[in-house]
């Protein structure tokens, strides 16, 4: 009985408290930023994560993918409709129509009218970005140049695909927006005043 109650302490203590705390600490002292949440920080505010996608209704910045979840990180999750459903469908034509009705011009990437299994994924496909583009452009009034200064930002913010080896080019949504929130070559519409 004394050595059964033994183990159990000795397993408990080592298991459930020193092999927490050094996985804690490790992820502290190695992998700081991801520990904390991946957040960008802003004037001192937490603006969002880059591990989760950030809802966007303004035709002047880019959309993520649709959410399931709403974008709500605490409930987070895929609708479970499948290829049959009817509702599924209608959700479908609402958003390929929304696209049209902003002037999206072809066929509309999947990425866009299907929301992601986590219903929170930061990322879309360099196509959806390029697809999305110039309505970006037109809801702004870009000129020419500010087109151009628009695509090197999409491609600055760009990531490879994950190792090099897995996946496609990629965008965070967020970073992309808050960069041409920062970008004072688009801050302005294009009515003469920009040099």
């Amino acid at each position: 009985m004394r050595r059964a109650v033994s183990q159990f302490f000795f397993w408990t203590i080592l298991c459930g408290v020193l092999y927490p705390f050094l996985i804690y600490g490790i992820g502290k002292i190695a992998f700081r930023e991801q520990s904390q949440g991946s957040l960008i920080v802003r004037n001192g505010k937490v603006t969002g994560s880059v591990l989760l996608a950030q809802k966007s209704d303004s035709p002047e910045f880019f959309h993520p993918r649709p959410s399931a979840a709403g974008f709500n990180p605490e409930s987070g999750a895929a609708s479970n409709l499948g290829t049959t459903s009817e509702t599924l469908r209608k959700q479908v034509e609402e958003r390929r129509k929304y696209w049209s009705e902003r002037g999206g011009v072809g066929e509309v990437p999947s990425e866009l009218v299907f929301a992601s299994a986590s219903g929170l994924d930061p990322h879309l496909s360099l196509k959806a970005v390029e697809y999305q583009l110039p309505l970006v452009a037109k809801a702004r009034g870009l000129n020419e140049e500010q087109i151009r200064h628009l695509k090197d930002l999409v491609a600055q913010v760009s990531e490879p695909p994950q190792w090099g080896i897995f996946g496609e080019e990629k965008v965070n949504v967020l970073k992309l927006n808050l960069a041409l929130q920062d970008s004072a070559q688009l801050a302005q519409r294009s009515d003469g005043k920009n040099h």
